[in-house]
């Protein structure tokens, strides 16, 4: 199944909105706040998209926004649940940092600090495993459930 995996970078605004809201609506114990989804959704039409498919299936995406002229941000990635742990996330990820490495010098990803729900340990693991380091916890940047974990990764 993964042999017919692909990446591709998506223009259309429309599209990366339909891409971005399949995704996240296929993943609630993540993206489980409608206004905050809503946001994403909306936000994706105006960046960086890349979207992973199967056949006509899509299993993925990631979006990346600029914080700063030398800093790109992982702005939003998701890959449907049945699809996890099949490299589909490092994919997109590699595409979006080939991108990057052409504009930026360094990379951050925001994320719920680990020890707080399993599922963002995952989130936690998957970065480090990227190579992206912990810079910080903002325990109030989201809410007192959430705090924000900022990882970087130096391009």
């Amino acid at each position: 199944m993964q042999d017919c995996l692909s990446i591709a970078k998506i223009q259309d605004p429309e599209e990366k909105a339909t891409i971005a809201s399949e995704v996240l609506l296929d993943l609630p114990d993540w993206f489980g706040l409608p206004d905050s989804t809503k946001a994403f959704i909306e936000e994706s039409k105006g960046l960086p998209l890349w979207a992973a498919t199967i056949g006509q299936e899509v299993v993925g995406f990631i979006t990346l926004s600029e914080s700063s002229p030398e800093t790109g941000e992982i702005h939003c990635m998701g890959v449907k649940k049945a699809y996890h742990r099949r490299g589909i996330g490092t994919k997109l990820y590699l595409a979006l940092e080939a991108y990057a490495r052409e504009k930026y010098k360094y990379l951050h990803v925001k994320t719920v600090e680990e020890g707080r729900y399993p599922e963002y340990d995952q989130t936690v693991a998957f970065y480090k495993s990227l190579g992206f380091s912990k810079l910080g916890v903002f325990p109030t940047l989201w809410n007192e459930q959430n705090p924000c974990l900022i990882m970087v990764k130096a391009l």
